[in-house]
């Protein structure tokens, strides 16, 4: 099903800029999980993009952007069991009695990294601009026709486990009936796992056990596609089953880094590190810089580490004490807690981007055909960018109790005007716009 959206969106890839276009739309719609939103989008997209004469760099870079920042943020993918977790055992550990799911669909909007990369790319494609290495790339592909630079090292891979089997064609039903009955279980359950007589919507929302509920929407929908595969005749029970086996197998990696992450919790709560830390900053941080400090540290420890979820399984623990201490919690969530959860989790992701050794980073280039090396050093410059906005005008103000839509939208028009002065466009001819004429001023 999913690949048959990703078809029916190629259709629309006429040009440049609607192909690019297409791309950032096919990683929105598979927001489910980063994994499969890197490789079908690479897969699908990359021969379209050669003959558009798109970088394979350009590429990469969309494949990667939309991957983990679509799935951190959405209440429905694989990353939300991991991110509750770690949200639920944090507030546990402090006596707080609070909803994870609540607090989760709070921290969305302080998420500024991955928000502003998701506007970045449609500014980047619709001006129609580029900067540094990025810009080169695209100017090598546009005159030279070379889609990836001479002498690199492309890597591909195709995931045969991710997508359907040669000659079986789906339709987009067989993917928005099941992650519609999980969108309408999720809320459905919420409400009856948390009624009680008098509650508003809210607070049914607020009391209900999230993970149960998560549970029973996965077994549905996944009942629902193995039917809808077995009815339309796509497949039969048997490989249904293996299908969703496969899936589950998947999701061990996750499993055993949140199995981890409890253990490295329990570890921090008998040290006292978290206890100790708050003692020692309590008379020298500022809750107002807080945020900043937390995205910079998640930035680093991803950026080390190559792994954003272990970034939060780190300094989920520590944080989240910290920010309740200088905040003044006792037994609710303080704004300054919310935005500084957002923090780590986004910052992660920055620090991800960046990272040579992440594993999605590798994948986006796997799945694209990019050299990695490339991948990263054209990338890079544009994460660091967002970065600097998340930093400047969402963290900073936020510390502060400024609007988080306020940051938001001065963010996003910084980051307008910064394309729009240092970006420059390339001609089909890949000849950079502007600076021929600047040469033949200078030789006049």
């Amino acid at each position: 099903g999913t690949k048959a959206i990703a078809d029916a969106l190629v259709s629309k890839a006429k040009d440049t800029k609607s192909t690019l276009l297409t791309t950032f739309l096919m990683g929105l719609a598979i927001f489910f999980d980063d994994y499969a939103n890197s490789m079908i989008v690479g897969n699908t997209m990359r021969p379209i993009t050669d003959k558009h004469k798109i970088s394979r760099e350009k590429l990469a870079y969309i494949v990667d952007s939309t991957a983990a920042p679509v799935s951190c943020t959405c209440p429905i993918s694989t990353w939300v069991a991991m991110e509750l977790g770690l949200i639920t055992a944090a507030l546990a550990g402090l006596g707080i009695k609070a909803n994870a799911m609540m607090v989760f669909l709070d921290s969305v909007p302080f998420r500024f990294y991955s928000l502003f990369t998701l506007v970045f790319v449609i500014i980047i494609i619709f001006q129609k601009r580029d900067y540094g290495p990025m810009l080169k790339a695209e100017v090598r592909a546009k005159k030279l026709g070379q889609v990836y630079a001479e002498g690199s090292t492309p890597l591909m891979a195709e995931d045969k486990d991710l997508l359907p089997p040669e000659g079986v064609v789906g339709s987009v039903w067989h993917a928005i009936v099941p992650i519609g009955i999980f969108m309408v279980t999720t809320v459905l359950g919420l409400w009856y796992s948390g009624y009680g007589e008098g509650k508003t919507i809210r607070e049914c929302f607020g009391d209900a056990d999230a993970s149960v509920v998560l549970t029973w929407a996965a077994f549905l929908s996944s009942f629902a596609a193995i039917f809808m595969g077995i009815v339309s005749k796509k497949l039969n029970l048997e490989e249904g089953v293996e299908s969703w086996i496969k899936g589950t197998k998947t999701m061990m990696t996750a499993v055993i880094i949140l199995t981890l992450a409890f253990a490295l919790k329990g570890v921090i709560d008998e040290m006292g590190l978290a206890k100790w830390l708050v003692e020692v900053t309590k008379d020298s941080l500022s809750g107002a810089y807080l945020p900043v400090l937390t995205f910079v540290l998640a930035f680093g420890v991803a950026f080390a580490t190559g792994t954003s979820w272990g970034a939060d399984a780190i300094l989920m623990p520590i944080i989240i004490p910290i920010a309740a201490s200088v905040s003044g919690a006792t037994d609710l969530v303080t704004p300054l807690m919310v935005s500084s959860i957002g923090a780590v989790l986004t910052g992660a992701v920055c620090g991800d981007h960046c990272s040579p050794i992440s594993d999605t980073t590798i994948l986006s280039s796997m799945a694209s055909g990019s050299d990695h090396v490339d991948h990263v050093r054209t990338q890079m410059p544009y994460a660091l960018t967002v970065a600097g906005f998340a930093l400047v005008f969402g963290y900073l103000p936020a510390g502060f109790g400024a609007p988080v839509w306020m940051s938001l939208i001065l963010g996003i028009v910084g980051m307008f005007i910064f394309v729009k002065v240092v970006g420059k466009q390339v001609s089909p001819a890949g000849d950079v716009i502007g600076e021929e004429d600047n040469e033949k001023a200078y030789v006049s």
